[in-house]
C-alpha cells in the first residue's frame, strides 16, 4: 500500500488507476469538478456524454462487453436524478455498474445547500447498495467496496455519492491506498456434495434443462455455457429478454420448454419471463432445482413453487459453473436426442422469411434486417445492439453476433445509441450494428454528437414505421383497431439528424439497398444512421406448427 498526501479527489483517481479503470462515462457539473481536476493528468479517459442517463447506459454496455465494472460519473442533484432511470436497465441486465454522483457538502446539509437532495435514498431501490461517503479518509475504501459489491454475487449497479467537501479536503498524512485485490469480486462457493446432488437429480430425468440469466450472456459467458452443456450433456439456455419464454431469438423454445420434466435455475429468477413457472409454459409435473447467490431469491422460488423446488444451493454463478465442470468431466458422447430437439427448436425460423419478394416502399422487418447478418458474420468479435419494442424483437429473431447488448429484461427502450458508442470504445475496429425503432431514436439522439466527437463508428439501423408500434399492437389487440391512442409519429428523416451532428446517413425504402447502404455506412468510418421505412408489424411469435 502506498502513502498519499493529497485531497479526496486525488485519492479517488489513484484508486481508479489501481482498480484498472481506464474509461469513465460522465457529464460535467459543479459537484464533480474536483474529480475532473484530479483526473486531468492521469491516463484515464473521460467520455463526456450529452445526458447523465446516457453516461449510465454507456457504463452498462461497457461492463457487459468487457466484464469490468462500468463507471458513470455525474454531478449531484438534478444530474443524479437524470441518471437514475438508466440504473433499472443495468439492474435487470445483471450488469456491474457503479454510479458516482457529486453531492452537496456535508457541512451544508439541512441548510438549503445548492442542489441538496436525498440522493442515496433515491438510488437505493434500483441498486444493490447506495450510500454517501462520509469522510475523506473513507473515499478509497468506499470506491473499492462499491466496485466489489457491483461485481459480486448477482452483479448489478451500486451508487456512491461524493460530497464536495469530502473530495476537496486533505487526507491525513500516511493515508494508504487499497490493493488491486480490494476491487475483486467475492466468490460464493457451494459445497461440492450439494452441486453433485443437483446434477444427479437432473441426470435422472428424461428431458432436463438448465436455464440461466443475463449475467452469463456475454461472449465469454456463452462459451462457458456451451462448455457446460457439452460436459453435462444437458441443454443450457440463456435468457435475457422481456419476452421470456416467447423470446424470438430463442425460436420455438417454448415448445420444448413445456416438455421439460426437470429444470435447473442457474441464476435464473422465477419471474414474469418464465410466466412464474406455471402451466401452460411448464408441465405441471415439472420439478425444479436452483443455484443462486441470493438466499432470498431461493426463498422466493420456494414460495412460488412449493414442493416442486426439490433442491437448491447458494453460489455465485461463475463459481458454480467452474465447480460443475470440475466435478463432472465430459464423456465425449454425441449430443442426445433431447439436446438435438432443443437445439433444433431454438434455431428454427419460419421458411416464409426466406421467401419474401423484393419490394419498395415499406419493407417487411425481415427484409430490413436479415441482409445485415453478412456484416455481423464478417468479424469474429462483431456486436449486435437491439433496442426498441417490436423492431427490437425482429432484430433479435433475425440477427446473431458474438457480442449482443439488448435492452433486456427491463423492457425499457432508449439505450441503443449510448450502447453503440460504448461498444465502439470497448470493441474498436469491429462491425457494430445497432437496431432501434423510430420511437427509441428520440431518447438519446444527441449522443450522435458524443460519437462524432470521440470518433466512434457504428451503423445505426432505424426501423421507421412512424409509430410507437409496441403500444399500438397492445391497443389493437386489447381494445380494437379503432381505439388506438398516442401511438402516432411522423415518418421523420432520422438519417439527416445524424448528418447534422457530423455523422453519415442514408434513407432506404428498397429491400435491395439495405446491405449496400450499410456497407457504405461502414466505409464512412463515422457514426452512421440508415433510416429504413418498414411495415409496422407485430413482433414474431415463432411456432413450428
Amino acid at each position: 500500500m502506498n502513502p498519499i498526501n493529497k485531497n479526496g479527489a486525488n485519492a479517488l483517481v489513484k484508486a481508479f488507476e489501481i482498480a484498472g479503470i481506464s474509461k469513465i462515462f460522465t457529464l460535467s457539473g459543479n459537484h464533480i469538478m474536483p474529480i475532473y481536476d484530479a483526473i486531468f493528468d492521469s491516463k484515464i479517459d473521460l467520455i463526456h456524454t450529452r445526458h447523465e442517463g446516457a453516461a449510465v447506459h454507456m457504463a452498462d454496455a461497457w461492463a457487459r462487453l468487457t466484464g469490468e465494472a462500468g463507471i458513470a460519473l455525474v454531478t449531484g442533484g438534478p444530474g443524479h436524478a437524470n441518471a437514475i432511470s438508466a440504473l433499472y436497465t443495468a439492474a435487470m441486465a445483471e450488469s456491474p455498474v457503479v454510479l458516482l454522483s457529486g453531492h452537496a457538502p456535508l457541512n451544508q446539509l439541512g441548510k438549503g445547500a445548492f442542489q441538496e437532495m436525498q440522493q442515496a435514498d433515491i438510488a437505493a431501490p434500483l441498486t444493490k447498495a447506495s450510500w454517501v461517503c462520509q469522510r475523506t479518509e473513507d473515499i478509497v475504501s468506499d470506491i473499492a467496496k462499491a466496485i466489489r459489491i457491483a461485481k459480486s454475487g448477482r452483479p448489478g449497479p451500486v451508487h456512491l455519492s461524493l460530497p464536495t467537501d469530502v473530495l476537496e479536503s486533505a487526507l491525513a498524512e500516511g493515508a494508504v491506498m487499497p490493493t488491486p485485490a480490494s476491487f475483486d469480486r467475492e466468490p460464493i462457493h457451494a459445497a461440492d456434495a450439494d452441486l453433485s446432488k443437483i446434477i444427479s437429480r437432473l441426470k435422472q430425468s428424461s428431458k432436463p434443462l438448465i436455464l440461466t440469466g443475463p449475467q452469463m450472456l456475454s461472449k465469454n459467458g456463452k462459451v462457458l455455457l456451451a462448455k457446460l452443456e457439452k460436459t453435462l450433456g444437458i441443454p443450457v439456455i440463456g435468457m435475457e429478454s422481456p419476452r421470456g419464454i416467447g423470446d424470438p431469438s430463442l425460436g420455438a423454445f417454448s415448445e420444448v420448454l413445456s416438455q421439460a420434466d426437470c429444470v435447473l435455475l442457474l441464476g435464473k429468477k422465477v419471474d414474469f419471463t418464465l410466466k412464474f413457472a406455471q402451466s401452460p409454459g411448464f408441465n405441471k409435473e415439472c420439478l425444479f432445482l436452483q443455484i443462486d447467490p441470493v438466499p432470498a431469491e431461493i426463498q422466493r422460488t420456494k414460495n412460488a413453487l412449493g414442493a416442486r423446488l426439490i433442491d437448491s444451493a447458494i453460489s455465485d454463478i461463475p463459481s458454480a459453473i467452474d465447480q460443475l465442470l470440475s466435478l463432472h468431466s465430459g464423456t465425449g458422447k454425441l449430443a442426445s436426442q433431447w439436446q438435438i430437439e432443443v437445439s433444433d427448436a431454438i434455431q428454427f425460423q419460419p421458411a416464409a422469411w426466406a421467401n419474401i419478394p423484393p419490394n419498395r416502399g415499406k419493407l417487411h422487418p425481415v427484409q430490413a434486417l436479415a441482409p445485415l447478418q453478412a456484416i455481423l458474420d464478417s468479424h469474429p468479435d462483431s456486436v449486435l445492439i437491439s433496442d426498441g419494442g417490436e423492431i427490437g424483437q425482429w432484430a433479435q429473431a433475425c440477427l446473431k453476433a458474438p457480442n449482443r447488448v439488448i435492452n433486456g429484461v427491463a423492457g425499457s427502450i432508449g439505450a441503443g445509441l449510448p450502447f453503440a458508442s460504448a461498444a465502439s470504445i470497448a470493441k474498436p475496429n469491429v462491425p457494430i450494428i445497432a437496431v432501434m425503432g423510430d420511437g427509441t431514436f428520440g431518447f438519446h439522439s444527441a449522443e450522435i454528437d458524443t460519437a462524432v466527437r470521440y470518433k466512434l463508428p457504428f451503423t445505426l439501423i432505424v426501423g421507421n414505421d412512424a409509430k410507437w408500434n409496441a403500444e399500438y399492437q397492445i391497443q389493437v389487440r386489447d381494445y380494437g383497431q379503432d381505439r388506438t391512442l398516442g401511438c402516432e409519429l411522423l415518418p421523420s428523416r432520422y438519417e439527416k439528424v445524424c448528418e447534422a451532428f457530423g455523422g453519415y446517413g442514408e434513407f432506404v425504402d428498397d429491400s435491395m439497398e439495405v446491405l449496400p447502404a450499410a456497407k457504405r455506412a461502414m466505409a464512412s468510418k463515422l457514426p452512421s444512421c440508415i433510416n429504413i421505412m418498414i411495415d409496422g408489424l407485430a413482433a414474431p411469435n415463432i411456432k413450428r406448427s
